[in-house]
């Protein structure tokens, strides 16, 4: 069985000195100077120059994730915080302009048509289309726009509640909802939504001026707004902003029906005349929240043993990088939010990070960042940089399917089948909530900055509408509009990461179809599967998808179709547990 290739670990440089490292942009000046002025008089010499350029952008890119890396990790390190800003402040901007001279330079040479387009022609559009975003007036707006966005988990990361004379992050607190005692909950909750509201003017300052800040600078390049700017700079050549609307409606009306059933079920079976936000982690079976893990290091060992389990090849990748201390798992104050696989590009052992506090949740995540990790390995092959930027939408496949695919094996975790079935139904109602979450999200980023000069009470109003409209009408939210009107700040992609959300939605039907391919024949699936990780970003996406063996559709027939299908596992699970509860 295949392995991950140490040949590929740490590659030897060719262009770039082995021993080379920078501390301030004189020292990399002379290596963009060197190929913005090299003489490319054939073919091979174009195709040396791109993996020269290659190399030197890993280096340089692979610093600056460490950098982030290093702050996430720890938002009080002030040394971690001057580095990485440093690095937005002092280099970053020369690298704008380097990378756009560059791109130039590939663009406008003569031999760039002579390039096989089997294997640069995703690379070559991607260029093309993204050519003029980052014109010089905007280096500086670039650099401002990185800074200002640091600030949300800075805010945001030291964040707590106290309970019963203890103090528990916001992540730990959260497992208090899974809690069977219902005032618990309820107490928890209001702990949870109080805490935020300390810092929900700062946050909603901050957006107000990431919006200004991202708006100009898409109007300064001639888009009419940012949403159509960032489209472009993530390369969404195979959707529109109007297949984006069709998709929230599909949506809507494909797992509406999901939710309602799911929570008058819930409410139903929990002898409850209305069921609150705090009653939706809570299971239905009265017995303590499932630990599927004791801490951080349990938890390695048991995914690496689940991940071996679906095809060891999984397994040697988490191996890989807990050998090289490329894992931060445990939850703990001053730890930036959330949680993340960083690729690096040179050393090809990507990083997980998050914030594990014993819980389903977290079990989830770290099979969930583990697919992002094996995609990083068995891209790492690929000669060029650029091809190991693939889209999100297929980057999430790798990660969401892995989260199905790894389920069939989750009696690591649980060695009682009855925890074993109650956990993997966390998993599908996390599966049917996010299809209308990524819609609510989506949809008001649609709005927030195709009307960029909205006051603060028009985003909030629009906000409440878009929440009702997208949210079950089976969970009474009375009362709670004080807490619902920010609860969008909980999501860090709209500070750190807009218009990077509607991807989720899209690789998850991507997900459920590679499992029902999965179940149909395991062996083929997890080959496909695979091979289209492999591919990087040579193909376009939908040829990405046909690699692995699944659709490029998010139709509402398609929809309903994969709904349909989720719908029967779902029912064929809860019938077992209520066989094995008799």
């Amino acid at each position: 069985m295949e392995q991950v290739n140490n040949e590929n670990i740490n590659q030897k440089r060719s262009y770039i000195p082995e021993l080379f490292s920078f501390e301030n942009w004189d020292a990399l000046a002379p290596y963009y100077t060197e190929l913005q002025n090299r003489t490319i008089g054939s073919l091979s010499e174009l195709e040396q120059w791109l993996k020269d350029k290659s190399e030197l952008e890993s280096v340089v890119e692979e610093d600056g994730r460490w950098r982030y890396i290093r702050v996430t990790c720890n938002t009080n390190d002030q040394e971690a915080r001057k580095a990485h800003e440093f690095f937005i402040n002092e280099i970053k901007p020369h690298l704008i302009e380097a990378k756009s001279l560059l791109n130039k330079k590939l663009m406008e040479s003569d031999f760039n048509r002579q390039l096989d387009r089997n294997v640069y022609f995703t690379l070559l559009s991607t260029i093309q289309s993204q050519l003029h975003l980052h014109e010089e007036e905007n280096i500086e707006a670039l650099r401002q726009l990185e800074l200002k966005e640091q600030e949300y988990p800075a805010i945001i990361g030291n964040l707590t509640i106290e309970h019963d004379g203890k103090e528990y992050t916001l992540p730990a607190a959260a497992n208090f909802l899974q809690e069977n005692d219902r005032q618990l909950r309820e107490t928890i909750y209001h702990k949870i939504h109080n805490q935020r509201l300390q810092c929900a003017e700062q946050l909603d300052d901050l957006f107000t001026d990431l919006i200004q800040k991202r708006d100009a600078i898409a109007k300064k390049v001639g888009f009419s707004n940012y949403r159509d700017y960032r489209m472009t700079e993530l390369v969404r050549m195979d959707y529109t902003p109007y297949d984006c609307a069709q998709f929230h409606e599909s949506i809507k009306a494909c797992f509406m029906p999901l939710v309602n059933n799911y929570a008058k079920a819930k409410r139903e079976l929990l002898g409850l005349n209305s069921i609150r936000p705090w009653d939706m982690e809570v299971e239905v079976v009265q017995a303590p929240p499932l630990k599927p893990f004791s801490n951080a290091e349990d938890l390695v060992d048991k995914t690496l043993e689940c991940l071996t389990a679906v095809r060891p090849y999984f397994g040697s990748c988490l191996c890989t990088m807990r050998k090289m201390g490329h894992l931060d798992l445990d939850s703990r104050k001053g730890k930036a939010p959330g949680g993340y696989n960083m690729s690096l590009p040179e050393s090809n052992v990507p990083f997980i990070f998050m914030n594990a506090v014993s819980s389903v949740r977290d079990l989830i995540t770290m099979v969930h960042e583990s697919g992002h990790a094996v995609h990083s390995f068995l891209s790492a092959d690929l000669s060029l940089r650029e091809f190991k930027d693939y889209p999100s939408e297929i980057a999430e496949v790798a990660s969401m399917s892995m989260e199905l695919f790894t389920m069939e094996h989750w009696q690591v975790y649980f060695k009682d089948e009855q925890e074993l079935n109650r956990a993997k139904l966390q998993l599908f109602q996390r599966i049917i909530s996010i299809f209308l979450w990524v819609a609510t999200i989506d949809k008001f980023q649609h709005w927030v900055y195709t009307n960029p000069q909205h006051t603060k009470a028009e985003r909030s109003a629009k906000w409440l509408e878009i929440f009702y409209e997208y949210s079950s009408p089976e969970i009474d939210y009375s009362g709670l509009d004080n807490y619902i009107q920010y609860r969008w700040q909980a999501q860090i992609h709209l500070f750190e990461f807009p218009f990077y959300y509607i991807e989720y939605a899209i690789a998850q039907l991507g997900a459920i179809a590679m499992w029902k391919q999965y179940k149909e024949n395991q062996e083929q699936a997890l080959d496909n599967y695979m091979a289209a990780l492999k591919l990087g970003y040579t193909k376009p996406l939908k040829e990405l998808f046909a690699t692995a063996g699944i659709r490029f559709d998010f139709s509402r027939a398609y929809i309903q179709s994969l709904t349909d299908f989720l719908n029967e596992e779902i029912n064929q699970l809860v019938k077992k547990m209520e066989v094995e509860a008799v």
